[in-house]
């Protein structure tokens, strides 16, 4: 499985989130609420030998899926919380080297400051017995050109207050040095922390996808049969009650920022999920809808709890294409939403961007990053590659 590359150098300072026990079911899981446990409904007839045969550990198929959701679910949970960190590396970094540079600047600031300081100290020991032999009186009284005396006066006045304006500058850029070097010492330390925590946040994801690996590989072909046949009821029933609900029956057109975001995730397709990537040739979900939206001329948040921090929501009664659909309570995962209750993302590790069900994962709600796009007057849904609904969004039965 691909990697993203560990960087040096923008993530929340909170710490990810506590993720639930890997055996037990979460909280807002479809399998969570009484998931059938289809042993019997879900074997075709002639799969009864396989049927027969008990899953590892003598757990159910309902509850050996209920226990994939959640290892899928804590293993998306530490992918975002690894894009936010890695984000928060990207900034600290470039600020880290912001001030550093500042730091150099003022440096040599502070050494020609020093350096006018040390000629003005010359100058005037070098000056001083002419200018103290008689008094500036004296001076004028006895010049054989006393304008010129005066003007000498001035001149002398003058380089006395130069040399008082040197030695405050000194002064000033010496404190600018010390505060921006502590500055800087604070910078490389909290950089420093960050890359340790992106590094505990990558052994978390890779721990987490190993166990989802181990799982599957204790599974025989009839049990993952029966596992993709579970979720896909799963998901078939909750998709047919948001949309008995009517929730989704206005059929609404994109904006153009929209419509263009949306034709980007759709020419992704077939493209593997590879945690923590954003492309060209992988993604993860965030990933995904990041880019197709940067596509159409837009910056929005590198992960999916920031997108559904800070985009405007928008009612499921109101989405239009190009609208990110956001899941689970703690805004683990994002899809661009096509129009009709279909949806198009990188689903979950081991799986390829997809067309799915609104429904295929519980969901949060939906944000909009462009509310003041206006609704295009007629919009053509981008057309769908011949196999864009295929595989199981939990990714067990992709190679």
């Amino acid at each position: 499985m691909d990697e993203p590359a560990e960087t040096s150098g923008p993530a929340p300072e909170d710490p990810a989130p506590e993720d639930p026990a890997p055996d037990d079911p979460a909280p807002d899981d479809p399998a969570a609420e009484g998931a059938p446990d289809t042993d019997d409904a879900a074997a075709s007839p002639e799969d009864d030998d396989a049927a027969a045969l008990p899953p590892p550990g003598g757990d159910s198929v309902a509850a050996l899926l209920t226990r994939l959701q959640t290892l899928y679910r804590q293993a998306e949970q530490a992918t975002e919380s690894h894009n936010a960190t890695e984000e928060a590396l990207k900034a600290q970094t470039a600020d880290t080297k912001k001030v550093t540079d500042r730091l150099a600047a003022a440096r040599r600031a502070l050494e020609r400051g020093r350096d006018a300081a040390g000629r003005l100290a010359r100058e005037q020991y070098q000056g001083r017995a002419a200018a103290t032999a008689l008094s500036s009186y004296l001076q004028v009284l006895l010049a054989p050109d006393p304008q010129h005396a005066l003007d000498r006066k001035h001149i002398v006045a003058r380089a006395a207050r130069d040399r008082a304006t040197t030695v405050s500058r000194l002064e000033d850029a010496a404190r600018q040095a010390d505060a921006l070097a502590a500055a800087s010492r604070k910078a490389l330390e909290r950089q420093r922390t960050l890359a340790a925590r992106q590094r505990e946040q990558r052994d978390d994801v890779r721990a987490r996808l190993t166990e989802v690996e181990r799982l599957l590989a204790s599974l025989s072909p009839a049990q993952l049969a029966r596992l993709t046949e579970l979720e896909r009821t799963q998901t078939a029933g909750a998709q047919r009650e948001i949309v008995d609900s009517g929730v989704l029956s206005v059929r609404r057109t994109p904006s153009r920022e929209g419509g263009e975001a949306l034709r980007y995730a759709v020419r992704q397709i077939g493209k593997p999920y590879v945690w923590g990537a954003e492309g060209p040739e992988s993604y993860d979900c965030s990933g995904l809808t990041m880019r197709a939206w940067a596509s159409a001329g837009r910056e929005i948040p590198r992960t999916s709890q920031e997108q559904w921090r800070t985009l405007p929501k928008v009612p499921l009664s109101e989405l239009r294409p190009g609208d990110l659909v956001v899941y689970f309570p703690e805004a683990t995962h994002v899809a661009v939403y096509i129009g009709e209750g279909m949806v198009v993302h990188a689903p979950r590790p081991g799986g390829r961007v997809k067309v799915s069900p609104i429904a295929a994962n519980p969901l949060l709600g939906a944000v909009r990053p462009d509310p003041g796009g206006a609704a295009l007057d007629a919009f053509a849904p981008p057309e769908l590659p011949a196999g864009a609904t295929d595989g199981a969004d939990e990714g067990f039965d992709q190679p």
